[in-house]
């Protein structure tokens, strides 16, 4: 009884300071993000006249540092300060974001730049996306993490609303490369934000074995662990596709269809409101359906919408073109923001503290890794066989995602397990055991 009140008595997250600095500041620096996201390909095929091939290179160097970085940033990221490896990562891009208006300026701007700074941007992505995931259990408390994490997909999802939507008009007063001032500062905000909140995290220990021991131990957990190896999996099918289609999408509207960037831009807009709706009604899918079988629909959810894009092209005024492809982007972003409030949640529950980073790293690298493959097969695919028909191939290939989920125990959990019984198997060398007699609990409160 006393430690349920004293647990009663603890403060929720909308009254703690350090969780609500550190919500804004990763609200405001994924509004700068989206400002990004429309001007890059604005700019790559308006200005710079971007052929499909450029874009598949550019989307290529973009999550290249995931491949080459992603499990010794793991490795390394366990021994230093989460807080202090995302403010160095922020400050990077910073610079990178505000080297393009600079280039621009001068008049010398050209395509092998935005390849050359994206891949620069994403070795930062890497270390602060490995902080970050690892980040939020010093930050709350481990009965929060998934209000945590739903919160702060919530509030990304209204940044995302905004950001494309405010890009698009902002194009049509100023130049893309200006926008990039724009993501340089949520970057600029989201350090300060992030400097002053305080955690709980504990002091790094020294690195005792071989780094590629450590990567070993990581990437082995994530293989062997019966859930999460089951949707890694799922997730690099629905990665290698899904990036077909989302690597030419800025051809396919603005000049197949001949959208224009406001246009483009509320496209996301739309799927923003999809994933802000999604989060907000998370919990009660995961009660409804059970946690485990929420993955199942949500992945499918995903895969099926992308229909519309290829579509999209059938409509017979560019008004039906954008009312198809909006619809798909808030069908789509609901079962991705789905899926990952899920799993991510669970991720962050299960997994030992010692291994957190290299545990998001492995993933990282798993899941992220397959895409600059992707992109570069896109931009040939587009080349070869033309727009329309590379999208058919990645709805296909998305929907086939489902079969690892469907291959796992998560089909039966309506409840997905919890520290004390994944850390106890782990640490053993064992596989998480299919758990079957659990299909019947009760969903979480």
């Amino acid at each position: 009884m006393a430690v349920n009140e004293h647990h009663a008595a603890q403060p929720g997250l909308r009254s703690d300071r350090n969780f609500l600095m550190f919500w804004a500041g990763q609200a405001l620096s994924q509004f700068g993000v989206q400002l990004g996201a429309i001007a890059m390909p604005v700019l790559a095929v308006a200005l710079l006249s971007a052929t499909e091939w450029d874009l598949g290179v550019l989307n290529a160097s973009q999550y290249l540092a995931f491949l080459l970085l992603g499990l010794p940033a793991g490795a390394w990221v366990d021994h230093w300060r989460k807080r202090q490896v995302m403010i160095w990562a922020d400050l990077l891009r910073v610079a990178c974001m505000f080297s393009i208006p600079v280039l621009w300026y001068l008049d010398v701007l050209a395509i092998w730049h935005l390849w050359v700074i994206a891949a620069i941007v994403g070795c930062a992505t890497v270390f602060f996306d490995v902080g970050y995931q690892s980040y939020i259990p010093s930050l709350v408390r481990r009965e929060q993490i998934s209000e945590a994490n739903a919160k702060l997909e919530g509030l990304g999802q209204v940044s995302r609303l905004a950001g494309p939507a405010a890009g698009g008009a902002l194009l049509h007063v100023v130049s893309a490369p200006l926008l990039f001032l724009g993501q340089g500062l949520g970057f600029l905000i989201s350090v300060i934000c992030i400097w002053a909140t305080k955690d709980h995290e504990p002091a790094p220990q020294p690195r005792k074995r071989h780094l590629l021991a450590e990567i070993s131990e990581g990437l082995g957990y994530v293989v062997r662990h019966r859930l999460i190896g089951s949707i890694t999996w799922a997730t690099m099918i629905m990665n290698f596709f899904s990036t077909l289609i989302f690597t030419l999408l800025p051809i396919l509207v603005l000049d197949r269809l001949s959208l224009n960037a406001t246009q483009f831009g509320l496209m996301y807009s739309f799927g923003a409101v999809g994933g802000l709706a999604a989060a907000s009604v998370t919990p009660w899918i995961a009660r409804v359906l059970g946690e485990g079988p929420s993955l199942v629909v949500s992945s499918l959810a995903i895969a099926v919408p992308m229909a519309g894009f290829p579509l999209s092209t059938r409509a017979s005024t560019g008004g039906g073109s954008f009312a198809i492809l909006a619809a798909t982007m808030f069908l789509m972003t609901a079962g991705v923001l789905v899926f990952n409030i899920i799993q991510v949640s669970m991720r962050q529950r299960v997994c030992p503290p010692r291994l957190l980073g290299r545990m998001n790293a492995s993933i990282r690298f798993l899941v992220w890794g397959v895409m600059p493959g992707a992109a570069l097969f896109a931009g040939w695919l587009g080349t070869s066989l033309g727009l329309v028909p590379t999208f058919w191939i990645g709805m296909v290939g998305c929907t086939l995602a489902v079969v690892p989920l469907l291959l796992s125990p998560l089909p039966r959990l309506r409840v997905l397990p919890n520290e004390s019984e994944e850390i106890a198997e782990s640490e053993g060398g064992q596989q998480i055991p299919a758990d079957e007699e659990r299909a019947g609990a009760q969903a979480p409160e």
